[in-house]
């Protein structure tokens, strides 16, 4: 893909959102207008198994397609990935794969600087594998109804630093999804099928790695009642070009949790992925407690 820098120097940064674990691209409306009224072009994909998508089976290469396609779809120039939690982690990986348009300026990852490769991602998936067998199996024999053995499993889960649940929008119960015979708006929620397909794929992944790999400037930013912040440090350590921004009164779903703090985090990032682009006086590292 030939560089369109030199036709359009002055071009506003595009911005593709990915969402996270058992959500859509519908968490990040507040966001696309915030940044459209500001004047950037903007578009959220929905990952393979998430909401237009949910007939798809979860896979990295399938994740990497959404985020092609949405890159394609922007006007030519410079475009920004900012990823939430599973959307972070893809926004990473897709940085750091070789032949990576050179439109990409910047990416800001949020909930995401624990580094999924090894046992215990690993274990949090086989976990999930139970929980989803369990449930299925619930289901068929009690009419949807969960066995109280499943919601102690999920108790288990919740209570463990990287669990699955910690990336359901708004906290979403086990058994708020799957009792009601009818569902209306929970009835595309994805199952707990693709937390075992995510987690699978992440299980080999060092976001780590990708951090290193990126040859753009990276913003991280958590919730300080995140638990998933445990590495962020070795993250910022790792890039290149990195920025650490922490929001103190959000959690996980920090862009719904603070979402007038995140979107001043965001335009501080998109203008500083903009200097970057055109060379104009460098950019802006931030390492620092954002007020809510």
């Amino acid at each position: 893909m030939s560089n369109n820098r030199e036709t359009q120097p002055h071009s506003p940064v595009s911005v593709v959102f990915v969402h996270g674990m058992r959500a859509s691209g519908a968490i990040w409306e507040h966001q696309i207008d915030h940044v459209r009224a500001a004047g950037h072009e903007a578009v959220a994909v929905d990952l393979p198994a998430h909401g237009s998508r949910r007939n798809d089976q979860f896979t990295m290469d399938g994740a990497f397609d959404a985020v092609d396609d949405a890159v394609a779809s922007l006007p030519d120039g410079p475009v920004a990935l900012v990823g939430l939690s599973l959307g972070g982690y893809t926004s990473l990986a897709w940085a750091a794969r070789p032949g990576t348009t050179d439109r990409l300026v910047g990416v800001l990852a949020a909930g995401c600087t624990a580094d999924p490769k090894g046992k215990p991602v690993r274990l949090y998936r086989d976990i999930s594998r139970r929980v989803a067998s369990a449930v299925y199996l619930s289901r068929r024999l009690r009419g949807r109804v969960v066995h109280p053995a499943v919601h102690r499993m999920q108790l288990a889960v919740e209570a463990m630093p990287f669990s699955p649940l910690h990336s359901a929008p708004g906290g979403a119960d086990l058994r708020q999804l799957e009792i009601a015979p009818r569902q209306t708006a929970e009835m595309h929620r994805p199952t707990w099928d693709v937390v075992t397909d995510a987690l699978t794929h992440l299980a080999g992944m060092s976001s780590i790695a990708n951090v290193r790999a990126a040859r753009v400037p990276l913003w991280f930013v958590n919730g300080a009642h995140d638990r998933m912040r445990m590495e962020e440090q070795r993250h910022l350590a790792a890039a290149r070009d990195g920025a650490l921004v922490v929001l103190p009164k959000a959690g996980h779903p920090v862009n719904t949790d603070a979402p007038n703090a995140f979107n001043r985090v965001l335009s501080r990032a998109l203008a500083d992925f903009g200097r970057a682009a055109w060379n104009t006086g460098g950019h802006e590292r931030a390492d620092y407690h954002f007020a809510a």
